[in-house]
């Protein structure tokens, strides 16, 4: 099932939930990176020859302990494993993630790893949840998803636009977000009987009148409200 995210400019991108598998195995890559990083913290005091106190104990660990959030921060919504698998934490509302959303994902991920034998309980909220959430996402108002969308800025026929263009057709602004989304899905079908019915229903809604045929009025009618909408 896709996530949609409305973007900031109003359009609304379908993305494909990242898979089980593909959390399992970015998991499975950041736990190498944590092993790496504390063979390391501990082989080179030894090498060297240097006696550790508290606070390199501390600094070792903290990389360990915080490394979701750390990672998840400064790769924007992305850790080592996320980023080799090419899945990314996202909001739900299309706003980019915040530190608060990162720290409640990671606070969520410890009492889940800590209370539910061998992160059972995250795999099945997983699995199970149709927008691919785990607690910590449930609760932050995020989920991971792949980074190509489901569907592309052609499917959706969403194209940029110059300053110079001309709206054809103002009454568009009568026309709501969800009326557009159908606008939209009739173009991506491409079913002439859905295409004549849906621009039919458009003109009687809206009054406009047009000799354009469905297709071409239907993408007309997208590009202008894009336009009225963003500026």
């Amino acid at each position: 099932m896709a996530v949609a995210i409305r973007t900031s400019q109003n359009v609304l991108l379908e993305y494909e939930p990242a898979s089980l598998g593909e959390r399992i195995l970015a998991a499975l890559i950041d736990y190498l990176v944590i092993f790496g990083w504390v063979v390391l913290m501990v082989t080179i005091p030894n090498r060297l020859g240097i006696r550790t106190g508290n606070f390199y104990v501390v600094f070792a660990m903290l990389p360990v302990v915080a490394y979701d959030l750390i990672s998840e921060w400064f790769l924007n919504g992305r850790s080592i494993g996320k980023l080799a698998l090419g899945i990314r934490v996202v909001m739900l509302d299309g706003s980019p993630p915040g530190l608060g959303a990162y720290l409640i994902r990671w606070l969520l991920r410890i009492v889940e790893s800590a209370l539910f034998v061998g992160g059972i309980v995250p795999v099945i909220t997983i699995a199970v949840n149709g927008k691919g959430q785990r607690l910590g996402d449930i609760a932050a108002g995020t989920t991971v998803v792949k980074l190509k969308p489901a569907v592309s800025l052609d499917d959706i026929l969403i194209h940029p636009l110059t300053e110079n263009y001309i709206v054809q057709f103002p009454d568009v602004r009568l026309l709501s977000d969800r009326d557009i989304g159908i606008v939209r899905e009739a173009l991506r079908r491409r079913d002439t009987d859905v295409l004549i019915r849906t621009a039919d229903k458009i003109k009687e809604v809206t009054g406009i009148q047009s000799s354009l045929s469905s297709q071409a009025f239907l993408e007309t009618v997208v590009s202008d409200y894009q336009f009225i909408t963003t500026q």
